[in-house]
């Protein structure tokens, strides 16, 4: 194998593959980035059998061959390359040449028959969706992600298609988000309608969302193609391709917890109930981190308080309007203050039904004022 290409494409094709390798030292292989020609161009591909990554960059080709390297040895090498010379590499017989200016490397490489074969899609794309919506809808759901995986199908996105919408949800058990995306016919390739008779209803791992959202990070707007089939999901985008398996499992029937009516409505500008949140945390319960959202429909007024023998108490007052009767509700503070977090607006609502209920926070929208219905995230107080 013998190629040129530039620094900037080779780079982000590095930056793409090396967090996909795997930390398992007991195959040294996925520890590697495969390098290989593949249509006239150099192609890189890492995967940790769970997710599979390979970028396409363009490259003068002078010779055909492939190769696997170290992704950390590589990774720091190019990281500290003088900007704006070209790359030229070359395998000689096991090592991978690599020079750029003044700069040049032997790097010792493994075998590419042992690399593992990385899925190929075998159907076309059913969606195709523009890479800012789907990184701000990645954005709100990650949060709720449960950590802990003895129950794995929590460890995912629950994502279910629809005919004119997709809805996307996550829940730890203490708190669940649900966020919605409109379809356009341009967003709806043509086996969608067919799929979504026979299924509509996946859950993606949340790791594959970060590398995802990771991968698409940046201003220029670009469109993720999807395509389902059997265990797995593919994503391309901008001449990288992403594989994943799917978590199999039902995930649990959450609509059932998500009220529809509220007795409480309170809104206000999102900068200052974080604020008040935050500054409440500072004082609550080490253990229980409970904070009191107090509010007193007759006074208009709203506080946050908490209180702890440790460090003593505070109670700050957030200008809100309110809508509704009085409520007195114990959160965890930051179960409280992630939901706030992940809106997006400058405004966002509270609502609540009493102390042991779910309490829900949504978006208001900048110039009407109304309470828009696509972010949806759900949290459950403390009970007294």
């Amino acid at each position: 194998m013998k190629l040129i290409c530039t620094q900037e494409n080779f780079k982000k094709a590095i930056f793409n593959s090396e967090r996909m390798v795997s930390k398992q030292n007991t195959l040294p292989i996925l520890n590697n980035i495969l390098f290989e020609i593949e249509m006239g161009g150099l192609k890189l591909s890492a995967t940790n059998l769970e997710i599979g990554v390979s970028v396409q960059i363009g490259a003068k080709i002078e010779k055909e061959g492939k190769i696997t390297i170290p992704a950390k040895l590589i990774s720091n090498f190019v990281n500290n390359l003088p900007h704006g010379e070209n790359i030229i590499m070359e395998v000689v017989e096991q090592n991978l040449k690599i020079q750029s200016g003044t700069a040049k490397a032997m790097i010792k490489g493994l075998s590419a028959e042992d690399f593992p074969l990385i899925p190929k899609k075998n159907t076309e794309f059913i969606l195709n969706i523009p890479s800012s919506k789907l990184k701000n809808i990645i954005s709100k759901v990650i949060t709720c992600v449960a950590i802990n995986e003895t129950r794995q199908e929590l460890t995912g996105i629950n994502v279910i298609l629809k005919e004119k919408e997709l809805l996307f949800a996550s829940t730890d058990s203490f708190r669940l988000v649900e966020d919605k995306l409109e379809l356009d016919v341009e967003n709806i390739g043509a086996g969608y309608t067919d799929f979504i008779t026979k299924k509509e209803s996946l859950i993606i791992p949340a790791t594959t969302f970060i590398e995802l959202s990771r991968i698409i990070a940046g201003d220029i707007e670009q469109d993720v193609q999807i395509a389902i089939e059997e265990g797995q999901i593919f994503f391309e985008t901008d001449g990288t391709n992403i594989v994943s398996r799917l978590i199999n499992g039902k995930y649990p029937e959450y609509k059932h917890i998500m009220p529809t009516e509220f007795k409480t409505r309170i809104v206000g500008e999102k900068s200052l109930i974080q604020g008040a949140i935050k500054m409440s945390s500072i004082f609550a319960n080490g253990k229980t981190n409970e904070v009191v959202l107090k509010i007193d429909a007759d006074t208009e007024k709203t506080l946050i308080e908490a209180r702890s023998v440790e460090t003593g108490e505070n109670s700050s007052e957030v200008v809100v309007d309110i809508t509704g009767s009085s409520q007195e509700i114990v959160f965890n503070a930051k179960y409280l203050l992630d939901g706030v977090n992940t809106s997006t607006t400058s405004k966002v609502a509270i609502l609540m039904n009493s102390e042991s209920s779910p309490v829900a926070i949504k978006e208001i929208d900048e110039k009407t004022g109304e309470v828009l219905e696509n972010y949806t995230y759900i949290v459950m107080p403390i009970k007294s």
